[in-house]
């Protein structure tokens, strides 16, 4: 195969007329060559920290809208369904992976749970990642979000961490906030990553101790307008990521759409896609081609380097999209899953209460931080309610391993008016989170997921809105475009209920996120992120 236009040569910062030849899925030879095809040619981006469970797709239906974007390989961290099912489920996303021509690359979870104080499907000790890290599947010790554990010594987190130097692999951070001694010392235990900064104060301090830093943009958390500012002094080692994708978000863009922002602020388009291709390939060792004689023939034909749109993906030389038309293929997957609970009565959400004061759950757009706010109640008849006037309403975490009793807590900024909503995409245990107006519709929306084994729901009375996941509770059975379709309806459900949040399913499912503060709740209890303790519901007077 032959193919010619306008090479861009990120590491040599030139850009030239030229033609590139593949034999057998390796590029053979770039030469310079005159011609006047004017679009350019460049290595694929890739998404540097990716739960590809939170698209809610398998990864092989997954690849088929990626590759449209241009994204030719992830990082990828299966500890979404790792919580559910284990290491069974993480050899489940590496098996169906493998079926289409995205290259993933797994990590192995290395908090699961992610705390003590909730209930989880699995569990993966120091043993179980010792396994996964010896498999050559597995590139990386994926986010170390119990950074208390690494701080303090915790034995069992430090064999994890020893596990991944002993395989030569690096091991991913997860810690928001962490400042001055303690990040110092979380950096010290061997941790080279961030995704989780949200100030660039914080982004540049654990830059100049040697972390590497992805600027996060997914539709929960959006991180690219507080860092973007850090990537031309700092192009070398920092990554683009998103985290958390919705298919709704997946079909309109990928990391190609945060390159044409960087390049909307006038950076280098050179640093920009060193950051988009070449410093996860260097990072975490990844079998991906840089468009370097004897790669892999992993590239893609863009109209321009300003809004990067896709024209051709290539993956091991094989066109695996081109104008907006996707060759990945589908392929046969089975749908495990993890979900052992009764229906639920509207008599489990009630609670009981006297004072005058409650602790609630302030959301915030964009962020997955919270804060913890105190709030008048409302009170009828001896039992806390919502109190839609001031939008302080009534939230849920349902055990969906095990008959327990629900646990309710107050959140606020959701903004529903009537109905309610409710997920079995709650990270990172993916349990039933369900916020709404009464006891009543919280109850019908949790009853809806449980009878679907999993899903995303809007209910309001005899209306609803359901989109099942029965691939462990967290990802659809259909393809991207029907998965993307059902949950924009659902989405603008929502909406109509009076939420005026921009993605409140994306949000809601990090509600229950014990791991990034402040207050949170998981099937336990009401839970504060900065003491790492449960808390009381009520405050005293």
């Amino acid at each position: 195969m032959q193919i010619q236009g306008q090479i861009v040569d990120i590491q040599n910062k030139r850009i030239y007329a030229g033609e590139i030849i593949v034999e057998n899925g390796k590029i053979i030879s770039i030469v310079e060559k005159n011609h006047d095809v004017q679009h350019y040619i460049l290595p694929g981006f890739i998404d540097s920290h990716i739960h590809i469970e939170s698209s809610m797709l398998v990864p092989s239906e997954f690849a088929k809208i990626a590759v449209l974007h241009g994204t030719v390989a992830t990082i990828s961290d299966p500890h979404e369904i790792a919580n559910v099912l284990g290491t069974a489920g993480v050899y489940y996303m590496i098996e169906n992976g493998k079926k289409v021509p995205l290259k993933f690359h797994f990590g192995a979870p290395s908090c699961v749970p992610a705390t003590t104080f909730e209930s989880a499907g699995a569990v993966i000790d120091s043993e179980g990642i010792a396994e996964l890290m010896a498999s050559p599947d597995i590139y990386y010790l994926a986010e170390m979000m119990n950074y208390p554990g690494v701080l303090f010594d915790d034995l069992e987190v430090l064999k994890k961490i020893e596990w991944a130097k002993h395989f030569n692999k690096p091991v991913d951070g997860h810690a928001p906030g962490l400042r001055g001694e303690a990040v110092r010392k979380y950096i010290s235990a061997g941790i080279s990553t961030d995704h989780e900064c949200f100030t660039f104060e914080e982004a540049e301090e654990k830059l100049s101790l040697g972390m590497k830093v992805l600027i996060r943009e997914g539709s929960a958390a959006k991180n690219f307008e507080a860092l973007i500012d850090l990537l031309p002094k700092n192009y070398k080692n920092m990554m683009f990521c998103s985290d958390d994708k919705h298919p709704d978000d997946l079909i309109v863009g990928h990391i190609n759409l945060l390159c044409a922002r960087a390049v909307s602020k006038g950076i280098d388009v050179f640093k920009i896609l060193q950051a988009a291709c070449v410093n996860p390939v260097n990072h975490y060792k990844m079998n991906v081609g840089l468009l370097k004689t004897n790669d892999a023939a992993d590239f893609i034909v863009v109209e321009d380097l300003i809004d990067f749109k896709v024209k051709q993906t290539f993956i091991n030389g094989e066109l695996v999209a081109e104008n907006g038309e996707s060759f990945v293929k589908h392929v046969p997957f089975e749908a495990p899953n993890n979900f052992n609970i009764s229906p639920k009565k509207i008599s489990d959400f009630a609670v009981s209460g006297s004072s005058s004061k409650i602790r609630v759950i302030e959301a915030l757009e964009g962020q997955l931080i919270t804060n913890e706010i105190h709030h008048n109640s409302l009170i009828v008849d001896g039992k806390i309610v919502s109190d839609t006037e001031n939008d302080n309403l009534k939230m849920a975490v349902v055990n969906r391993y095990q008959n327990t009793k629900p646990a309710v807590a107050f959140i606020k900024n959701f903004g529903l008016k009537k109905g309610a909503i409710a997920s079995s995409v709650a990270h990172d245990c993916h349990n039933i989170v369900v916020v709404g107006t009464s006891d009543e519709e919280i109850c019908n929306a949790v009853n809806l997921i449980i009878k679907n084994t999993g899903g995303v729901c809007a209910v309001n009375g005899s209306e609803n809105k359901m989109l099942p996941l029965p691939v462990a509770g967290i990802m659809s059975d259909k393809n991207g475009w029907e998965t993307g379709k059902l949950y924009q309806e659902i989405d603008a459900m929502a909406k109509e209920l009076g939420s005026n949040l921009k993605a409140p399913f994306m949000t809601l499912s990090f509600m229950a996120l014990l791991v990034i503060p402040d207050l949170k709740l998981s099937d336990k209890g009401l839970f504060s992120g900065n003491t790492f303790s449960f808390v009381d519901l009520e405050v005293e007077d």
